[in-house]
This record gives C-alpha cells, sequence and structure tokens, in this order.
C-alpha cells in the first residue's frame, strides 16, 4: 500500500498557536521571576474575571442543554461568587487564591504519596516508594507552612512557565514542518 492510502491526521491546532503560547509563557515566567508580587496580583485578577464570566456562561449553557443543569447551576454560582470576590478584593484574593491553591497541591501531594506507597508495597518497586515518601513530606511541608509555599509559588511557576514555553516554541516549529 501506498502512503496516500493512509490518509494523515489534520493537526487540530495551528503551529503558530503553539508559538503565541510558548511566547506568552516565557513573558509571564520572566514577569513572575521579576516583579512576583504585581505580576501574581494580576494573573489572579485575571483568574477572578475567568471565573467570573465562566460563572455566567456555565447558568446560560443551562438554557441551552438541560442535561446535568442543578450542577451548571452550582458551578456557576460558584463561579460568579468566587469572581466577585477576587474582583472586590485584588490584595487579598492575591494572598488567599495561593495559599489555597498551596494547601490543595499540599493534600493532594500526601494522598499520592500513600497511593505511591501502598502500590510500592504490591509490587511496584523502591522508586515508587520513595516517590510516595517525598511526596508526603512535601505534602505535609506545604499544609502546615502554605504562607511558605505561597510565597515560593510564583517563582515556581515562573520558572515552570519559562521551561514550558522554551519547550512550546520549539514545539511549534517543529509542527511547522
Amino acid at each position: 500500500m501506498t502512503a496516500a492510502a493512509f490518509p494523515t491526521k489534520e493537526r487540530l491546532t495551528p503551529w503558530w498557536v503553539v508559538l503565541l503560547e510558548g511566547i506568552f509563557a516565557v513573558f509571564i515566567g520572566i514577569m513572575l521571576l521579576r516583579t512576583p508580587l504585581k505580576t501574581t496580583l494580576v494573573l489572579v485578577q485575571a483568574l477572578g474575571i475567568y471565573w467570573f464570566i465562566t460563572g455566567i456562561l456555565s447558568i446560560v449553557l443551562i438554557f441551552v442543554d438541560r442535561t446535568g443543569w442543578g450542577w451548571k447551576l452550582i458551578s456557576g454560582i460558584l463561579g460568579i461568587i468566587a469572581g466577585l470576590l477576587v474582583i472586590q478584593n485584588p490584595i487579598g484574593a492575591t494572598v488567599v487564591v495561593p495559599v489555597t491553591f498551596v494547601l490543595i497541591l499540599g493534600i493532594v501531594g500526601i494522598f499520592s504519596g500513600i497511593i505511591n506507597l501502598i502500590e510500592a508495597f504490591q509490587g511496584k518497586g523502591w522508586g515508587a516508594g520513595i516517590l510516595g515518601v517525598l511526596s508526603i513530606i512535601f505534602g505535609i511541608f506545604l499544609v502546615l507552612r502554605p504562607a511558605m509555599g505561597a510565597l515560593s509559588l510564583p517563582f515556581v511557576v515562573g520558572i515552570f512557565a519559562i521551561v514550558g514555553g522554551i519547550l512550546a516554541i520549539i514545539m511549534a516549529f517543529r509542527l511547522k514542518d
């Protein structure tokens, strides 16, 4: 059979969109490292606006598609409330949102560590056990010291944004070919 017999899968995302995402991620990462407080304030405000708009759209969606209307209503109301709280109290939200995020990360870390430990004892090996212990320790640290975790969060996110942005830029040029 020839190659023409097998149609190629059409790309869903154009290469230039991936390039723009990469450039934007690098920019955000640099801003988080240079001015972490101001950039976090702007990002949290953008998150509040996003929550508010998606909350409204979730409620509007009830009139278009009635399936799961109760969940759509609840998520819409919560989105609107959370968005308004963030928009109306930008300084407080800049503290509360990262601390809450860090607490959630800590709790997830503890539970995923416990799961890794269980898997290690079920035969997954030492790697899963070591990863489980480290995850539990890191999770406990984040739960006990969420403010310290929140203070380091802009720097960690900034580094990940720069690395991820550079990788996205490289991938964009590979997709172009």
